[in-house]
């Protein structure tokens, strides 16, 4: 009965993780795959009968966990129902529980030993108590050795150990430029690091499928990181200067495949930013506890500042000048001053709070929706803002066929996003939170509105105004409601009273 624990354990939960994308799994002979071990054989003649019970996946988005507690020791029996250990997880603490007896012979890893991949061997397991002794050194990869040794016994191993080299890396790592799939850990870690994006590493992804997971980032050293094939088809020199690597990646995108035409429908193909975009908001939409708000603003003093400050300009034929959302995105900077809990990220065991408010805003559209970041926005200008946000849009609505992201920085990611959906006619929209950002606004249309008349020396009830409806999105978890408000309170009053601004 106890030989089967590894598929009875949580068999709501385990055997979906120890799927054939995990690093390890155990099947129904209770045998480690991914080719350590003969699927033929379930136990190894060295040891008794046993099953290596991998850490379970306990819940759809489980990664990895970290066992906080063992429940039981080496050599102590269990029952159904019986508690083996404590697993934290990226969500809740979660028990796991036994549906079948057998015996602890051996834990492989100790409890606070850091995140485990799922699939990843945790304890062995035996049915007869007289078995355990003989795991007293039971470690996985001796368990492994002896199919090595026998599928090896040719007689010339030295050219075979001397074929891999360190080139054989980069292919199982995903190209600069191509969809990486990753976890929200590991790109925060990366970005914590300063690594910069995690599309733009050479990392093999370990989790499930290939994904790259927060251990992967860790474990990273961009200093024995394999260079990618172009580097070593190129000169070094232009492989390492910025200037030229960019042209060389927008040369490098291959177009996109003709539309394919079906029975009653068209499958368009998507750029990789795009995928991209839409993995990230995936996932940022499961992990984030979202909630809104949302406020009106009068426009009429912010109209009138604007209308000064351009007339007073000397503009060329091609400036605009200082656009109405150039205005909100400084108003956004300011309430980000006035309320800096807002400009903050989770960072899993603590809050980090920036110094800087980099700022996403959000242009272009369809398969050309982009986010390029305004940096240090508190503290610049008017018109240095205004400069940046159209010298982004010009790079979006650039040359056809080429990729916004390789222009340098581009593609990064700020502390707060902003959205302007106004010139659709969208009065409100509730947008999704860009992971680690805490927040994100969206902005609707400028339309003339009929509200109560403020004015106490008139004797009209109503008047019209230009009026706007703006919504925050939060991540719960690092700005509660009335943090928010509070936000939207000094966001409003900057609007309304735009000669802060200029302070």
């Amino acid at each position: 009965m106890a030989m089967s624990l590894g598929r009875t354990v949580l068999a709501r939960a385990a055997r979906r993780s120890l799927s054939s994308s995990s690093r390890y799994n155990i099947n129904n002979n209770a045998s480690i795959l991914g080719g350590a071990f003969n699927n033929n054989s379930r136990w190894f003649s060295s040891y008794p009968p046993h099953e290596v019970v991998g850490m379970p996946s306990l819940s759809p988005t489980m990664e990895t966990g970290t066992i906080a507690a063992w429940n039981l020791g080496e050599g102590d029996s269990f029952n159904a129902g019986d508690s083996i250990c404590t697993v934290e997880t990226d969500k809740a603490t979660v028990d796991f529980e036994a549906q079948d007896e057998g015996v602890v012979a051996k834990i492989i890893v100790q409890a606070g030993g850091g995140e485990i991949p799922c699939g990843t061997p945790i304890l062995v397991t035996v049915e007869d108590e007289a078995d355990v002794p003989s795991f007293k050194d039971f470690v996985v990869e001796a368990a492994a050795a002896p199919p090595v040794e026998e599928a090896a016994p040719t007689p010339a191993p030295t050219p075979v150990a001397a074929a891999p080299t360190p080139s054989a890396a980069p292919a199982a790592a995903a190209p600069t430029g191509e969809r990486v799939l990753a976890s929200p850990r590991a790109h925060t870690l990366a970005k914590e690091k300063g690594y910069g994006e995690i599309s733009a590493l050479r990392i093999v992804g370990t989790g499930p499928g290939g994904r790259i997971i927060a251990q992967d980032v860790l474990e990273y050293d961009p200093s024995s990181a394999p260079a990618p094939v172009v580097a070593e088809t190129t000169t070094t020199a232009a492989a390492a200067t910025p200037a030229a690597a960019a042209p060389a990646a927008a040369a490098a995108s291959t177009p996109l495949p003709e539309p394919v035409q079906g029975p009653g429908y068209t499958d368009y193909s998507l750029p990789t930013s795009a995928m991209e975009l839409a993995s990230r908001l995936h996932t940022s939409k499961q992990n984030v506890p979202h909630y809104y708000l949302s406020i009106d603003l009068s426009l009429e003093s912010l109209m009138e500042l604007r209308s000064s400050l351009n007339s007073t300009m000397k503009l060329d034929e091609n400036d605009g000048g200082i656009s109405v959302n150039d205005l909100l995105m400084k108003a956004a900077a300011a309430a980000m001053k006035t309320v800096p809990a807002a400009n903050a990220s989770w960072m899993e065991n603590f809050i980090r709070v920036y110094d800087s408010v980099d700022i996403n805003v959000v242009v272009g559209n369809g398969s050309s929706l982009y986010a390029p970041v305004i940096r240090d926005a508190g503290r610049r200008g008017l018109k240095a803002l205004s400069d940046d946000v159209a010298a982004a849009t010009a790079v979006v609505e650039g040359e056809e066929g080429s990729d916004p992201t390789t222009v340098p920085g581009f593609g990064d990611v700020g502390t707060f996003t902003m959205v302007n959906l106004g010139m659709f006619g969208v009065k409100s929209a509730a947008p999704i939170i860009r992971e680690p950002q805490a927040c994100a606004l969206a902005l609707g249309v400028i339309e003339n509105r009929i509200v109560p008349n403020d004015d106490a020396e008139s004797e009209e009830i109503y008047k019209e105004s230009v009026m706007m409806t703006a919504t925050l999105s939060c991540d719960h978890r690092v700005v509660d409601g009335a943090v928010g408000a509070q936000w939207l309170s000094a966001f409003k009053n900057h609007v309304e009273n735009p000669v802060t601004l200029l302070l």
